[in-house]
């Protein structure tokens, strides 16, 4: 499979270096060349495979002859190995939770397939030049690719998040696993983070020294593996005449743009609700038909406090940048931190079922999409445990959360961060690394 830059400057290159580079050398994002739907048979009969079985057959043409069949199935096996329940909420309303793996956030896929996948890409015996995976979070990508990459031969971690703007334990999960794992507090928004670790990418005199590559979404081996969510949903549907939809809490929009490759892939998907918090530049965008970036606000869902949605640009190259095409398949609604707190309220009286504040804003995505589309089922993705998210929920619920033992384990350890506020920091710092290896 080879991989074009979606800003069409750069040449096409293998899985293997689109997923080390990250980003293309023009600054655009690496998208598959071609894109060939699964069979009938398989998706009609998607209840007689087993999850890791599903997941290699969804995955297995945009990794092409470069990771040998065995060996991939077996990075898929170490990436599924925790459940992806389908809970019932209320009448015509479900939620596909994907908060099971270690770090209780839908990013531990992702992260752990990418570092499976870098891992066996960067073996060579005869290589032993070190890749930096470098990557900013809004909240739990930190944790995850920390998690997912913890101890990774050859491989170092370094993790931007804004300072203040994370929770207390998303922060304890991206802190505190040493290591080859290292984390800049930065003083900013994530925007200003990501802005960073794009100019680093581009910084020559950095590249020159560090292979560096990125484990955000913009990286198809972080991106990619995100489709196994609709298709795991999709299995455990019992009426599958039924037109369903997906609500997607959505930031940085990786995770709808996985879906609808899902989508062109053959899945029955009726359509998409990006739901928001106020940094609503894609509900914008479906109202005009232009898209203007914004500075990001903070937020309770602070996953979703971007202002420049880094896989928009895939959403539309999958639709051929034709807007009305788009507009068929996407909704998109914008909700305040109020509405958000009260359907956190309304899911935990009415339905017993405690969401994260990202879930909630799902859930109210659904409700608004079903007053004008009756008789739809519209499963939303709850992406984080609520634990995560304490000083949010508990006041809400007025109950207080148990620590499931994923989170038990790192909230006793102590944080080692570096403060930064310039580029210029990043720079020294990762230099500095280089010399200091």
């Amino acid at each position: 499979m080879q991989y074009y830059s979606l800003h069409k400057k750069a040449p096409s290159v293998s899985f293997k270096d689109a997923v080390i580079k990250g980003l293309a050398p023009d600054k655009g994002l690496y998208f598959p060349e071609s894109i060939t739907r699964l069979s009938n048979d398989f998706i009609n009969n998607i209840t007689e495979y087993a999850n890791q079985e599903i997941g290699y057959e969804v995955i297995k043409q945009f990794i092409g002859n470069e990771i040998p069949e065995d060996e991939l199935k077996k990075i898929i096996a170490e990436t599924l190995t925790f459940d992806f329940p389908l809970i019932g909420i209320e009448n015509n309303i479900k939620t596909l939770e994907l908060f099971h793996g270690p770090t209780m956030a839908f990013k531990d896929v992702g992260a752990r397939f990418m570092a499976r996948c870098l891992g066996y890409l960067n073996a060579d015996p005869d290589n032993d030049k070190e890749v930096t995976v470098l990557v900013a979070t809004s909240g739990d990508t930190g944790g995850a690719v920390a998690s997912g990459f913890l101890g990774v031969k050859n491989v170092n971690v370094v993790i931007l998040y804004p300072s203040k703007k994370v929770s207390d334990v998303q922060e304890k999960q991206l802190t505190t696993l040493g290591k080859n794992i290292k984390a800049l507090e930065v003083e900013g928004t994530f925007d200003d983070c990501q802005a960073m670790v794009k100019k680093a990418f581009l910084d020559e005199s950095i590249t020159s020294i560090k292979q560096l590559t990125s484990a955000n979404s913009i990286n198809v081996a972080r991106w990619l593996p995100q489709m196994f969510y609709f298709f795991l949903a999709y299995k455990q549907l019992k009426n599958k005449d039924k037109k369903f939809v997906f609500s997607v809490p959505s930031g940085n929009y990786g995770n709808i743009c996985a879906g609808m490759m899902a989508k062109k892939l053959g899945l029955p998907i009726h359509g998409f609700i990006a739901s928001t918090n106020v940094n609503d530049i894609v509900p914008k965008f479906l109202q005009t038909g232009e898209y203007k970036p914004q500075p990001s606000k903070q937020t309770i869902s602070n996953a979703m406090d971007v202002g420049d949605p880094s896989n928009f640009i895939r959403i539309q190259e999958i639709y051929n940048n034709d807007f009305e095409s788009l507009k068929n398949d996407l909704h998109s609604y914008s909700f305040t931190d109020d509405e958000t707190r009260e359907a956190m309220s309304h899911l935990y009286k009415k339905c017993n079922y405690i969401a994260d504040p990202h879930g909630a804003v799902g859930y109210l995505g659904c409700r608004q999409y079903q007053k004008k589309n009756h008789n739809t089922l519209c499963i939303f993705l709850e992406t984080a445990h609520p634990v995560k998210f304490l000083d949010v929920v508990e006041p809400v619920i007025e109950k207080s959360i148990d620590f499931p033992p994923q989170i038990q384990a790192v909230m006793g350890k102590t944080k080692e961060a570096t403060f930064i506020s310039s580029y210029a920091e990043l720079k020294s710092f990762l230099l500095r690394k280089t010399s200091n290896d």
